[in-house]
């Protein structure tokens, strides 16, 4: 166990000051076979016998060679005082040095490093001190007979043991220190040994610096590294940082910029609702009957303007004002705009000026949807009505009302002068905003079904125009009434003319009185009564005044041409008229007359 140590002088063969000569030479010398052992002996008992009640006996110490130099520690003057009492039995460590020895070296098995890695000698770790070179103990240092085991050549001598304080004294005042071996020149280092897996402990060693701990075989980092991973970290942190910090700013911009910012006044507001509504509400006509509308814009020599009509039919028959297309004369051009934005161009079909109508047809144009058509004759005051045009060019123009009156007499157009051109209209009235475009578009009921055509309107300071000038509603609008409407239409469609219902007789359109008064003479020389005509058979005479039409009052000429057109040529009317200061009632059938 002790191979490789150096041999170093024993506590026992140290001289003691306080022995007598006497006393050495008793103890005799040491055991022959003590070159076979490791320095230690066993105690040899006194020579004289003891009496085994006296008490306890100290053991004397073994004779120190003749050759070693004992050096005093302290002078024998100025030893210092013990700062206990002696001890009477001389026990370490407050008396004499006992029978003990070092104890033997612990080997504790270092962390297995990672393979390939070399653990870090002591010499080559900062700040740790270097060992100092093994220094063989001097030849007279050894005792005698006992040769000095050499050092291993492989391992390495272990680091000199530190110089020790010196041992206290003892009870005698002369009594030197041990001597320590005198340290030699110190000798060139021997070269690095390699990493041994089992490092040596030496528990006498001095104390070396604290190296850094190796826990699982790797090396711990120095200080330069903990540098730089600590501005590793703090590069990463700086990122990682701006990073959150510019998600949560592009976040907080984005909502105030939908927001409106922070601080802003932000209005509550109804959510999205359905589409649809009832049936029989304006907006429920209005999206029923939208489709069926369309935009005239026609263009002739010199004239142009814009109206309104609807669909008549899925084969393209358009219904509107004779005053609309009038412009287009027999070469202008019609181009008809949908609700789709589609426009496709129109050629007419016929017109009449008597009763203000007309009809175009579209070609080539699919999946028209025709606009039903109510019956007028059902109307009555105060039902509401939804009107349909393009006021100014505006398409799609939306106005509700009511039916303000019917069976209104009203006579438009009259530009001719002659009065070829002027339309005697039984219309219906309504408050319905109705202006300049509008005409020709529908006139509808709650059921979204065509009750009328709307042709005129009474603006300030005029009577009833066509187009109503420039002036605009001021909640007096006209409608054809569809009853008539769709006869005309029809007989536009088939024959390309309309037929007008007549009595056979000239009216004095000057006489101011109450009723129309028949004529006294023709205009152009004939009779004012028509030979063999209605009237004629039904016995009307020149200068009778006519003040009912079927029961209802006329008061002028215009009324009963008006009453009469609401009829179709062959219906049957009773009138009642004025002769001589006497009434009499007399009955005809309405005869027919081409239109133009």
């Amino acid at each position: 166990m002790n191979e490789g140590k150096p041999t170093k002088a024993k506590w026992w063969s140290r001289p003691r000051p306080q022995d007598a000569p006497g006393e050495r030479e008793e103890q005799g010398a040491a055991p022959a076979d003590s070159a076979d052992t490791d320095g230690d002996f066993e105690l040899a008992r006194p020579a004289v016998p003891q009496d085994e009640n006296a008490g306890d006996y100290e053991l004397r110490r073994p004779e120190e060679p003749a050759d070693t130099v004992v050096e005093p520690a302290v002078p024998v003057g100025g030893a210092p005082k013990p700062l206990h009492d002696p001890d009477p039995y001389s026990t370490p460590p407050y008396g004499e040095p006992g029978p003990w020895a070092p104890a033997p070296p612990v080997q504790h098995p270092a962390a297995t490093p990672t393979h390939g890695t070399a653990i870090p000698s002591r010499t080559s770790i900062p700040g740790a001190p270097v060992p100092p070179a093994a220094v063989a103990p001097a030849a007279s240092a050894t005792t005698p007979g006992i040769p000095a085991p050499s050092p291993a050549p492989t391992a390495p001598a272990p680091p000199s043991p530190a110089p020790t304080a010196p041992a206290p004294p003892s009870p005698a005042p002369a009594a030197p220190a041990p001597p320590s071996p005198a340290p030699a020149a110190p000798a060139p280092a021997p070269p690095a040994p390699a990493p041994d897996p089992w490092q040596r402990y030496d528990p006498w060693a001095a104390p070396a610096a604290p190296g850094p701990l190796q826990q699982n075989g790797a090396g711990v980092p120095s200080t330069e590294q903990r540098r730089k991973r600590g501005r590793k970290a703090l590069v990463s942190g700086a990122v990682l940082l701006a990073l959150v910090s510019g998600g949560t700013g592009g976040v907080v911009g984005t909502y105030l910029e939908r927001n409106g910012g922070v601080g802003t006044v932000e209005l509550p507001q109804a959510g999205k609702e359905s589409a649809g509504r009832a049936a029989d509400t304006v907006a429920g006509i209005a999206q029923r009957a939208l489709p069926s509308v369309v935009t005239l814009h026609v263009r002739g020599a010199g004239e142009q303007g814009t109206g309104t009509g609807f669909v008549l039919d899925d084969r393209g028959h358009i219904l509107t004002n004779n005053h609309v297309v009038r412009p287009a004369g027999s070469a202008g051009e019609i181009i008809v705009t949908f609700n789709s934005g589609e426009t496709a161009q129109a050629e007419l079909v016929g017109r009449d000026s008597g009763y203000d109508l007309a009809v175009v047809k579209v070609k080539g144009v699919r999946g028209l949807t025709p606009l039903p058509l109510g019956n007028s004759d059902n109307v009555q005051v105060g039902d509401p009505v939804v009107a349909i045009g393009a006021p100014f060019d505006l398409a799609g123009t939306v106005t509700s009302g009511i039916i303000s009156a019917k069976q209104r007499p009203i006579t438009a157009g009259g530009e001719k002068g002659d009065g070829s051109d002027v339309s005697y209209v039984d219309a219906l009235q309504t408050d319905a905003p109705i202006n300049p475009g509008n005409s020709g578009g529908p006139l509808l009921d709650s059921r979204a079904r065509v009750i009328g055509i709307n042709s005129a309107i009474r603006s300030a300071g005029s009577g009833s125009e066509p187009e109503g000038g420039q002036s605009g509603s001021i909640g007096l609008g006209f409608a054809i009434p569809v009853n008539q409407g769709k006869r005309v239409a029809e007989e536009l469609i088939n024959t390309g003319k309309a037929t007008h219902p007549v009595i056979g007789i000239t009216l004095d359109m000057d006489y101011t009185g109450d009723g129309a008064r028949v004529a006294t003479k023709d205009s152009e020389g004939g009779p004012p009564v028509t030979v063999g005509g209605p009237g004629a058979r039904a016995g009307i005479k020149a200068g009778d005044v006519i003040t009912t039409v079927d029961g209802q009052r006329v008061h002028s000429g215009e009324e009963l041409i008006v009453k009469t057109r609401a009829h179709r040529p062959g219906d049957r009317l009773e009138l009642t008229l004025e002769r001589g200061g006497k009434e009499r009632t007399v009955s005809l059938v309405l005869g027919s007359s081409g239109g133009s």
